[in-house]
């Protein structure tokens, strides 16, 4: 897949402080990435770099294989985008916000309206007002007025803020089908991983305003397999009876007689019983709990990600 949004080297001063430091995205055509990073991190000043909402004191973007500085005009022609909570006229239903919207934004296919209501679950709302409506439901216009000009790259920042679980679903729900029913490209920054993780392709985590690391999603969860760890009296006749008992070789034998098992979670009291019967002491067992927060907390050196 073909890059569809690239930065060099990225930065942005605001006098003695650096808020983004020298970032480099690469984007590919037909993803959802994530952008993730503590509030604070960068993630609202880039992303208004990326949409020329603020001017980078120095890099370089690249968007749909063009340079954003000379092509500006005609490539966010071709982007959707909610940064921050979208604001809309509250005594106005949110089709006749629409209507308002595409008049600015020179959207003349009549059906576009209507089209952008039900990609986002609206389409019987039509009569109900804005200040009726819940977070979750201002998030959907929002993203059906970004849907309008019917974009190839939808950028949503922070676009879960502050829904609730099932908002957090629905939102979840509808990012996922863009991407598949309508191929939009997706760049969506979050403070939260585990609200991305069910959707994202690929992820950027920045910190203190640099980009620590870009890692594909499936790389990311090989990189945090579960597992169960014993300590043995004898690592390799607890390897021997793995492999002759359970039929296991995903396993892994560490440092002081510690043996690593990648498979079989949830038969580890079955495993015990075995050593046990042959003659092997188990000192420890320990059934690992790492999730992907606690891989992003490890790569920043502490704290949480929120």
């Amino acid at each position: 897949m073909s890059v569809i949004l690239k930065t060099t080297n990225l930065t942005k001063v605001y006098g003695n402080q650096t808020s983004v430091d020298q970032v480099n995205l690469n984007v590919k055509q037909g993803d959802i990435y994530g952008f993730l990073g503590r509030n604070g991190a960068g993630k609202t000043t880039t992303i208004r770099m990326l949409l020329g909402l603020v001017k980078p004191t120095f890099g370089e973007i690249e968007i749909f294989g063009e340079n954003f500085f000379t092509n500006q005009k005609e490539i966010l022609r071709r982007i959707g985008s909610i940064v921050e909570i979208p604001g809309f006229y509250e005594n106005l239903t949110g089709k006749e916000n629409l209507m308002i919207n595409a008049k600015i934004m020179g959207v003349k296919k009549k059906q576009a309206l209507d089209e952008a209501l039900e990609l986002v679950g609206l389409e019987h709302e039509t009569k109900k007002l804005v200040g009726n409506y819940s977070l979750g439901m201002k998030q959907r216009l929002g993203i059906a007025r970004a849907l309008l000009h019917y974009p190839e790259l939808l950028i949503l920042d922070e676009p879960t803020n502050g829904l609730d679980p099932i908002g957090i679903k629905e939102m979840r729900k509808l990012i996922k089908n863009l991407a598949t029913e309508r191929n939009i490209t997706i760049f969506i920054s979050s403070h939260i991983l585990s609200e991305v993780e069910q959707l994202v392709d690929h992820l950027g985590f920045i910190h203190e305003g640099r980009l620590l690391e870009e890692v594909s999603y499936h790389t990311l969860k090989l990189k945090n397999k579960r597992y169960v760890e014993f300590q043995v009296s004898n690592e390799n006749k607890a390897a021997m009876l793995l492999e002759k008992h359970f039929d296991i070789f995903n396993y892994e034998v560490r440092e002081d007689k510690i043996i690593r098992v990648y498979s079989h979670i949830g038969e580890q009291a079955k495993i015990n019983r075995l050593f046990v019967q042959h003659d092997v002491d188990v000192s420890k067992m320990y059934l690992s709990e790492d999730r992907l927060e606690d891989y992003f907390t490890s790569l920043v050196g502490g704290g949480t990600i929120g």
